[in-house]
């Protein structure tokens, strides 16, 4: 990853690994629908409205910040999309949210059926998409698509639920991450898993 020259308008764009996959096959499967924007590298607290050259250069050192390459690792970038929507108050901006505040943990005595909603406040979200980043840890109960890089997805409706099931373990404290994604909005929601789930009797 590098920097852009910011003295000029520059549009870095470039494909996602799926899309990659697709364009691959050389079919029809590959037509581009959606696309997204994002300012993970624009920190606001910059904008100074003391500048004793007035209004007009409040931004000015944001204007002015180094700006990265476009990459297709999602794990580091696209960490705050940005999207359009109507006037609202402060505090009525989207929020996605789920059932489960931060971390989930697995034991031996609870370590099925951990079921898991969400909801977007303000605006709607229609589907979400939920990523487990380690199927060896926890896995979907029913259905799942498997992923390039390992993990698994499963899309799910604004009025569903998906349901968790640990994978038993040699030893206890292994990790993964369950990431879900507003389908509309762009908006996500990450959660740690603990699995100490070792003892099948």
């Amino acid at each position: 990853m590098g920097f852009l020259n910011n003295t000029t308008v520059t549009v870095d764009a470039i494909l996602t690994k799926k899309g990659r996959e697709l364009l691959a096959q050389g079919t029809d499967s590959f037509n581009i629908t959606k696309f997204a924007l994002a300012d993970d590298e624009v920190d606001y607290n910059l904008w100074d409205v003391t500048h004793p050259n007035g209004s007009d250069y409040y931004g000015n050192v944001i204007e002015n910040m180094p700006l990265l390459e476009a990459s297709p690792d999602e794990t580091q970038v696209m960490k705050f999309k940005l999207l359009s929507l109507p006037k609202l108050a402060t505090n009525s901006l989207p929020n996605l949210i789920l059932n489960e505040e931060d971390s989930i943990t697995f034991t031996n005595a609870n370590h099925t059926n951990k079921q898991i909603y969400a909801e977007t406040e303000n605006v709607t979200d229609n589907t979400y998409t939920a990523t487990i980043s380690d199927r060896t840890v926890v896995t979907f109960a029913g259905e799942s698509t498997v992923q390039s890089d390992g993990s698994i997805t499963r899309t799910f409706g604004k009025t569903e639920t998906i349901t968790l099931v640990a994978v038993l373990q040699n030893t206890p404290g292994a990790t993964s991450n369950l990431t879900v994604v507003g389908g509309d909005t762009g908006f996500s929601k990450t959660l740690s898993i603990t699995n100490n789930y070792t003892d099948q009797n």
